[in-house]
């Protein structure tokens, strides 16, 4: 595992499942007591209505929260206004990002300290219907965000990406090359 200083501004991409119950995440790591960890935790401080950033916690019930360590601030980049969405983004979406973390802490790609935080923006579809997918596919692409911001994009694949910059697309694309 890299030392704690060395995490300070690296950000990681995921994406798992299967539209519509698939989940995408941004993601960036803080170091307690930088200008990144200032910037992040300030998001707390400024919701807007269907974008929400809270705390990622479990528990069976409100009363037995307890929130995932390091502890790891979520907000989504889907307007949240129906109820189902809201339900899928914080139920399903939270656990699955809460139990990516703390995998990532098992697989020692993070340490389990307050000294990190982990902020990620989360994607889920507002037709996403399947909780258990959303929350697998949140747990995964999690889990792939962190280990690309704590071990970095393997080389090899960013230069073959340079190499097919003429070529490259997007889903959301509809022009031509």
């Amino acid at each position: 595992m890299m030392s704690r200083t060395m995490f300070d501004g690296r950000i990681g991409e995921g994406w798992s499942g299967t539209d519509p119950d698939g989940a995408h995440v941004n993601l960036v790591l803080a170091e307690r007591g930088s200008p990144t960890h200032a910037a992040l935790v300030g998001t707390l401080t400024a919701p807007t209505p269907g974008h929400t950033p809270i705390l990622v916690v479990v528990g069976e019930d409100k009363d037995h929260y307890e929130p995932v360590w390091p502890p790891t601030i979520m907000m989504n980049k889907a307007t949240a206004l129906e109820e189902r969405h809201q339900t899928i983004t914080w139920g399903a979406g939270q656990l699955g990002i809460a139990q990516g973390v703390l995998d990532a802490v098992a697989d020692e790609l993070i340490p389990c300290t307050g000294d990190i935080l982990v902020f990620i923006a989360i994607y889920i579809d507002p037709a996403a219907d399947d909780e258990t997918a959303v929350r697998r596919a949140a747990r995964a692409a999690t889990l792939k965000a962190v280990r690309v911001a704590s071990q970095g994009r393997d080389p090899e694949a960013a230069r073959a990406l340079v190499e097919r910059r003429d070529s490259v697309t997007s889903p959301f694309y509809g022009g031509r090359p």
